[in-house]
């Protein structure tokens, strides 16, 4: 049988009822719309994370305190983080590895209770330095940033981030000038940082900063560091850099067994794969789930055809003793059934891209299409047609001609 012919032939048998075509091709289209949203919806969160991660620094090591462990060999762990054993000669030691590392910052945290204008706030004060910006990646929207001379003299200043300027003075109000008081302590707000959002780890907007050492005299009497952020030069140099940051701890700590650290590093492209993994089994997860709706609309598939073999019996009988072959009639309904899905994966795909920017629009949540999920769901259906249509065009190629010119 020539193509035009088997073209023009399937798409007669199609049309002929076009409500039962219609809700057919329905199911395919549901099944591939849904795979695209899906991957799209987890390719986007996986981005967005990734983002928001990185803008924090790319380059980033950072180096939190161990835990504090009890008196003897079998003391009670605190918890990661409980001990004080991270410094500013601690700081001072991993900045001399210049110029593998390009900036080093130092962070005392606590959450404080904040008031200013009869309003109020509990966030995360950080007492840091000037390096801050650098290391984490920041920028000033509002004011100035802390300087070496303000740590120097215990300047009672801050810095604010944006929800915590938006909590204390309103959305988009200029504070600088402004007073605030932490721990009965009156701070004057010299600026306030540009809006990066959320990490998945925190907020580093919602955050107040301070000069290290009046975050040391006025609101947090110990004298170990939180932790200490590390910008590497190269991000080629990561894993060095790391090894050479832990080295120099374990000599300065006068720690023999790399095991017994009392510190912790984590690498922020660790951080990144590790979150990406995560993502990409939720997406693979989404996938799977929507994909299922494909196996539906392949069974959907599977019979109609089969009810049409039953209603064409009598024209398949005829067909075969006008001289059709055996693989004449089987290309038939296999073309059918492979018509309906590339049709239905057609608009799917359309249906699953509109979807996607709908929900990216409307929604408030970022999704990305790629030319993978559209080929592979593409693919996918004109498989299942293939699949679930073989079994029909088979059974209608081996009707015996006789007894289907008898059939009622």
């Amino acid at each position: 049988m020539k193509t035009e012919d088997l073209l023009r032939e399937t798409y007669e048998a199609l049309t002929v009822n076009k409500v039962r075509s219609g809700l057919t091709v329905l199911g395919i289209v549901i099944g591939i719309g849904s795979v695209i949203a899906m991957i799209s919806l987890g390719q986007g969160a996986q981005k967005d994370i990734e983002g928001r991660i990185e803008s924090i620094g790319s380059n980033l090591i950072t180096v939190y305190p161990g835990a504090q462990q009890g008196a003897g060999s079998r003391g009670v762990s605190s918890g990661s983080g409980s001990a004080q054993t991270l410094t500013l000669e601690d700081m001072d030691a991993i900045a001399a590895l210049s110029p593998l590392v390009s900036a080093v910052e130092p962070e005392k945290s606590n959450r404080v209770q904040i008031t200013a204008k009869g309003t109020n706030t509990n966030t995360s004060v950080i007492g840091t330095t000037d390096q801050y910006l650098q290391v984490k990646n920041t920028e000033i929207d509002l004011g100035t940033f802390i300087t070496d001379q303000n740590v120097k003299s215990l300047a009672k200043v801050a810095v604010l981030g944006p929800s915590a300027r938006d909590e204390l003075f309103g959305e988009g109000f200029d504070p600088t000038g402004e007073r605030v008081k932490m721990n009965g302590v009156s701070f004057t707000v010299i600026g306030v940082t540009k809006s990066k959002g959320g990490t998945g780890f925190g907020s580093s907007d919602d955050v107040v900063l301070v000069p290290i050492s009046t975050a040391e005299q006025y609101l947090s009497k110990s004298s170990g560091l939180s932790n200490i952020g590390v910008e590497v030069a190269d991000q080629k140099n990561m894993a060095e850099a790391q090894q050479a940051v832990t080295s120099i701890l374990l000599v300065r700590h006068n720690i023999a067994d790399p095991a017994n650290a009392d510190f912790r590093i984590l690498n922020q492209q660790d951080i990144i794969a590790t979150a990406s993994s995560v993502t990409q089994t939720f997406t693979l997860l989404l996938g799977a789930v929507a994909g299922i709706s494909l196996i539906v609309g392949g069974i959907g598939i599977m019979n109609m055809m089969l009810t049409t073999v039953t209603e064409r019996t009598r024209e398949i009988g005829l067909r075969k003793s006008l001289g059709a072959k055996n693989a004449d009639i089987s290309s038939q309904f296999l073309a059918e059934a492979i018509m309906l899905t590339v049709v239905g994966g057609i608009i799917g795909v359309g249906l699953g891209w509109g979807a996607s920017v709908g929900i990216s629009r409307f929604g408030g949540i970022s999704t990305a299409v790629t030319a993978v999920p559209i080929l592979l769901a593409f693919g996918v259906s004109a498989v299942i047609g293939i699949v679930f249509g073989y079994y029909p065009a088979r059974r209608a190629a081996q009707l015996n001609p006789i007894e289907a010119l008898r059939y009622e």
